[in-house]
């Protein structure tokens, strides 16, 4: 690897051009398993991926500095790397037991490209091959190193996909899904024996007639309720434990790194005393998606997702308008609630019948309206990147951040929302 392309102060002034944003990956229990990494130019225009050394070398370098584990937390992370970047040794900033490279199908085949990838599987790297469109012979002597084929189902008739399906599964290769945003689509893959999806299906709210909260999300609602009510702290501790899920949820909350507890909290009465009413709030809100009771190894992605989005609009606000606690605690809100409607199946109108809201909390949710309503829109253009690049510019300059401010933000968000991953598992 150069010289220059090694040196720290190349890597810290090239990644300040970066986005960032990271793609859930689930497997067929709807878990989550991985993340896929995505960078991109800051600048507007067309969506061109950081494909050239020294950038890729500045982002893979920067991210190794923070901690990739502060990034994905405990699951996978997969990184796309080129020709280029896989024959330096570039790629071995990123360890080995983390992460799954990622190459195109368009690669140019050679023997030394064979060899280096020999000798990463060796070393223990993964290999998906991404973009996959047909079963092309020249990748013939690559196949061996490969344990992942990546299909983007868009646009992709059904046939092209069952052959495609069929010839890679007989060979004995795990199937990615990417783009699958519908629940026909991940039904259709499930159907060809796909082992892993990626896309938004999971976040779109299928409108279910009829469909009724159940009974431990009921007690949530319930105690959100009697929050915002100002009840007696008698009276909500009696609504916790009435259902034993909750409360087991709840204290192992409490007792996450990120509630900053230095004794371990082991009871109920210590758990709300210790929170207080504005915290209280906040894990109920997170225990929505918390699914508590349900048998599921892997992290449920709306979790991950509501999390994520709720400490990035809180941290946000915090560094827009510093010293308001209130409109920190809002925008944490605004956030959790955002995916209530896919969590639920219903409408985001029917979910704000039942949850008593302010008036502004209504607007963003409903209208992507206000100040929070452009922390909202930002948040879910960054989980989308390739789609929404360029609408995140206009909300950037209009909010005052920089991509650079951006990023520092999203990885304390990260890095919070794991923490949080784990302790419901």
């Amino acid at each position: 690897m150069p010289d220059q392309i090694s040196e720290s102060s190349v890597g810290e002034s090239r990644v300040r051009e970066f986005f960032l944003a990271r793609q859930p990956i689930l497997d067929r229990d709807q878990g989550l398993v991985a993340y896929e990494l995505l960078f991109r130019r800051a600048a507007i225009g067309p969506a061109d991926v950081v494909d050239d050394l020294e950038a890729t070398a500045a982002v893979i370098e920067h991210t190794a500095a923070l901690g990739l584990e502060n990034v994905i937390g405990d699951v996978l992370g997969f990184v796309n790397v080129d020709e280029a970047v896989l024959m330096s040794d570039i790629v071995r900033f990123l360890p080995a037991g983390k992460v799954v490279l990622e190459i195109l199908e368009t690669v140019q085949v050679s023997a030394a490209l064979v060899e280096r990838m020999r000798d990463l599987v060796a070393a223990g790297y993964t290999f998906a091959l991404d973009d996959v469109i047909t079963h092309s012979e020249h990748l013939a002597s690559l196949m061996p190193f490969v344990k992942i084929i990546k299909i983007d189902v868009t646009g992709m008739s059904a046939q092209v996909l069952n052959d495609l399906s069929t010839a890679f599964r007989a060979s004995g290769k795990m199937l990615l899904a990417e783009k699958v945003e519908t629940i026909e689509e991940f039904s259709a893959c499930m159907a060809l024996g796909f082992s892993y999806f990626q896309g938004y299906y999971f976040a779109r709210p299928l409108i279910l007639s009829g469909k009724k909260l159940a009974a431990s999300q009921l007690t949530v609602v319930q105690l959100l309720s009697l929050i915002t009510a100002d009840a007696d702290s008698t009276r909500i501790e009696a609504t916790i434990k009435q259902d034993a899920s909750i409360g087991l949820m709840l204290l192992r909350l409490v007792n996450t790194p990120g509630v900053g507890v230095a004794n371990r909290i082991d009871s109920l009465p210590q758990a709300l005393l210790v929170l207080g009413r504005r915290q209280l709030q906040r894990w109920l809100q997170i225990l929505l998606y918390a699914q508590p009771g349900k048998d599921r190894a892997g992290t449920s992605p709306l979790l991950a997702l509501a999390t994520t989005r709720g400490k990035l609009l809180e941290l946000m606000a915090e560094k827009l308008v510093p010293g308001q606690r209130v409109v920190a605690d809002t925008a944490f809100t605004v956030g959790i609630m955002s995916l209530m409607d896919a969590l639920f199946g219903q409408t985001m109108e029917s979910m704000l019948n039942q949850i008593v809201v302010s008036e502004e909390v209504s607007e963003a949710l409903l209208h992507r309206a206000g100040l929070l309503g452009d922390m909202l829109n930002l948040a879910s253009y960054i989980e989308r990147i390739d789609d929404s690049r360029e609408l995140m510019a206009p909300v950037l300059e209009h909010l005052q951040l920089s991509p650079e401010e951006l990023l520092a933000l999203q990885l304390r968000a990260f890095e919070w929302s794991n923490q949080l991953s784990d302790s419901t598992r």
